[in-house]
């Protein structure tokens, strides 16, 4: 008996330190591949400077960006990773290779990623923003001992007035329950804070992703060639070229002359700036120039068809996730302790309905983010190659990682995906009224449903227009008088 006791606790113990193991690989995985990508995007000026102190601050902030944004990237993944885990236990169920993937691992790396994520939105990123913009108290001697003072001080204060705050927003909801739990601050007012942030980055997805969605079309629309119907590209690249070349000239004769007053200055700097905006698009023509047929005529197409066939599921599958909430409770978001992986599949179609889950969260997560840096508010963040400042990277990790971690909650809670909530991400107070639930999905469906026939009927118009070159008119001739046959006969030239 005591040896079955003893192999049990053993098992245990080979179970965690596996645990462990995957769980910092897959961390150090993604920590490499974020610092790539901020190291892509800081400014190298701020980390070579000749202040040996504020490089040595500024290389910190940036590994507390890093640790960040990872954990941003792994809450993004942690539904995708879920789904998929449990379709392989379901399709492998007795391969010893497959032992490691279980629900224990799963549920932990939930745990964690909560874990992290709040310490990195309360604590790491507060701080490393103090941190940055710290001097050291004033008579205290210089150096990054007196900044890390400051900064933690700040930080502490800071504290205080946000745990104020939590507990006024308690006291006015909530009147008999925050008045017996003042010095109950691990059990009630962080979990009610929580609750709180999370609430607001849902709701910010709520106002992302529908815009993001109808931005998706002319985003990808650059980033792929048109056919010739819908674009010029050798008139354009021509106009383009004509462009650069007078502005040369421009170059030139300016620098060529004597005068050296500082608006001639600016003017130059200026049009520095146009010239090398004008030689980029010309260069990006160029090669766009030389797609083949199949890229010109199909890619464009299919790419387009594509994003609307995901929009148009995303729309239906929160319809339907709205007649379930009328007729069944069980379609509530809520959490679970055990997973239970690899016993049923979260699709009604099997592995096939799975994969299309996957790929539905993590289309609305990029649309999230472009809707967010191309909404107004926020276009400033939008972090520009070997041209972001600190601060501004601050911010950008701070907004995604609270994107990301609502994401989990934002799916479920759309009814995208029937994997239930693990750990504490399915303990939000807000999570089981069903009010805010069915007005949150009604909200979405009708955001990104006129969001969608916007989009689709402008851009119809415009291409229309241009394709039939009705956009080259002078504005004092209205384009609606123009008779449909002089329309046709421009669309058929335009196509011999």
């Amino acid at each position: 008996m005591e040896a079955d006791d003893v192999s049990v606790r053993e098992q245990l113990f080979h179970n965690r330190v596996r645990e462990t193991i995957i769980c910092v690989l897959l961390f150090t995985c993604l920590y490499i591949v974020s610092y790539l990508i901020l190291t892509h995007f800081k400014k190298t000026a701020e980390f070579v400077t000749d202040d040996i102190e504020d490089a040595t601050v500024n290389k910190i902030a940036l590994w507390l960006c890093t640790f960040t944004l990872s954990v941003a990237v792994c809450a993004v993944l942690l539904l995708p990773i879920s789904i998929l885990s449990n379709e392989v236990l379901l399709t492998f169920p007795q391969s010893y290779y497959m032992q490691w993937l279980n629900g224990s691992l799963i549920h932990g790396l939930w745990n964690l990623v909560f874990l992290f994520s709040n310490l990195s939105l309360v604590f790491l990123m507060p701080f490393a923003y103090f941190f940055t913009e710290s001097e050291g108290f004033a008579g205290s001697r210089k150096g990054v001992m007196a900044r890390v003072y400051e900064a933690v001080v700040l930080l502490l204060l800071l504290a205080l007035l946000v745990l104020g705050i939590v507990w006024v927003a308690s006291a006015l909801l909530h009147d008999n329950v925050a008045r017996k739990s003042l010095y109950d601050l691990w059990e009630y007012y962080l979990p009610y804070l929580y609750s709180g942030i999370s609430l607001f980055g849902v709701l910010l997805l709520l106002l992302c992703t529908p815009f993001g969605l109808s931005r998706m079309f002319s985003v990808t629309g650059k980033l792929l060639v048109k056919p010739r119907l819908l674009e010029d590209v050798e008139d354009t690249l021509s106009a383009t070229s004509f462009e650069e070349d007078s502005l040369c000239r421009k170059l030139k004769k300016i620098e060529g002359s004597s005068t050296t007053s500082c608006w001639v200055k600016l003017n130059i700097e200026a049009m520095q700036k146009e010239y090398r905006t004008v030689q980029r698009k010309r260069i990006a023509l160029e090669m766009r120039g030389k797609a083949s047929p199949w890229q010109r005529n199909l890619g464009y197409p299919l790419a387009m068809l594509v994003l609307l066939a995901l929009t148009v599921m995303c729309v239906l599958m929160v319809c339907f996730n709205v007649l379930e909430l009328l007729l069944d409770e069980a379609a509530m978001p809520r959490g679970m302790e055990d997973p239970h992986l690899g016993m049923a599949s979260f699709s009604m179609f099997g592995s096939l309905g799975a994969a299309v889950q996957v790929v539905l969260i993590l289309y609305l997560m990029v649309s999230s983010v472009v809707g967010f840096y191309s909404s107004p508010l926020f276009t400033g963040l939008l972090p520009r190659a070997q041209d972001t400042n600190l601060t501004q990277i601050i911010a950008n990790c701070v907004s995604l990682l609270i994107l990301s971690s609502a994401l989990p909650v934002f799916s479920r809670t759309l009814g995208i995906t029937r994997f239930d909530l693990l750990g504490d991400f399915g303990r939000y107070n807000w999570l089981g009224n069903f009010y805010i639930v069915f007005l949150y999905n009604m909200l979405f469906a009708g955001l990104t449903s006129a969001s969608l026939i916007k989009t689709v009927t402008w851009a119809v118009q415009r291409e229309l227009i241009r394709a039939f070159g009705l956009h080259r008119l002078p504005l004092t001739v209205s384009r609606s008088t123009v008779p449909f046959r002089l329309l046709l006969a421009s669309g058929l030239s335009k196509i011999q």
